[in-house]
């Protein structure tokens, strides 16, 4: 187990030290949440018409946007999988002694860096907004737990694509086309009351819904949760413990 974590932590160092070469990427991904809370945050909160309780729309948007950030990040982590694969990097990667589910573990866990970075971009654009923020040490750190595990699944579920699709155009296609469903289909920017049945129950299966719900709770003064903590927990790890698991299987067809 010891060894396991060891080479996951390996794995996710040297992704960590190839975007300290280049964080323009991280730059780049940070002008989407700015955009989304500084312009339809402002206008939204105009509106009166979504119940969101006794929070302001931006309060109750901004752990949203904060999930979206993360989600538009992380689904597209899997590109850089075919870029290794084209470049050969893959190959090398599979003939260390490293298992293959310490190689996709340790992707995840530098895409949880990653997707804690944007969280700092978010607070930023919030708190300059004035959003209400709980800056509470335990709250702190649930809403780390809930982006990086957050990230750790989105990321995993992009490098499931990856292995499947295995080009570059089909890959940026089916991104495109996944990635708004699971944003409107969650609670992200409109409470779970207001949707019909039928995308209510979709939204339950959606594991981004479980996100926006740990981060309006911890990040939030106020903030209200559809499902308790544990919950929302309990269902994001099962899910991204079934994503490492398939991911571990397809990650070797990749190199074919």
């Amino acid at each position: 187990m010891f060894a396991w974590l060891y080479e996951s932590a390996a794995v996710a160092d040297a992704e960590v030290r190839k975007l300290m070469r280049d964080p323009t990427e991280l730059f780049s991904r940070a002008v989407q949440p700015v955009l989304w809370l500084a312009v339809f945050g402002q206008v939204f909160s105009q509106v009166r018409g979504i119940p969101t309780g006794k929070l302001d729309y931006l309060d109750f948007m901004a752990p949203g946007i904060l999930a979206q950030s993360i989600l538009f990040s992380a689904i597209f982590y899997g590109i850089a999988i075919i870029w290794e694969r084209d470049l050969g990097i893959i190959h090398k990667l599979l003939v260390t002694p490293a298992s293959r589910g310490a190689l996709v573990l340790g992707k995840a866990m530098a895409a949880g860096l990653r997707g804690l970075v944007q969280a700092v971009v978010v607070y930023l654009v919030a708190v300059a907004l004035q959003v209400d923020i709980r800056w509470e040490p335990l709250p702190m750190l649930t809403m780390a737990a809930g982006v990086f595990l957050g990230s750790c699944i989105f990321s995993t579920f992009s490098l499931i694509i990856a292995c499947i699709v295995k080009t570059r155009e089909r890959f940026m296609g089916i991104g495109q086309l996944l990635t708004m469903p699971l944003f409107f289909a969650s609670n992200a920017l409109y409470p779970l009351e207001l949707m019909p049945g039928w995308l209510r129950v979709i939204a339950a299966f959606n594991p981004l819904t479980y996100l926006v719900d740990v981060l309006r709770s911890a990040m939030i003064v106020g903030g209200e949760s559809a499902y308790s903590m544990p919950t929302s927990f309990g269902i994001m790890l099962l899910v991204f413990a079934g994503l490492l698991g398939l991911a571990a299987r397809l990650y070797p067809g990749l190199a074919r």
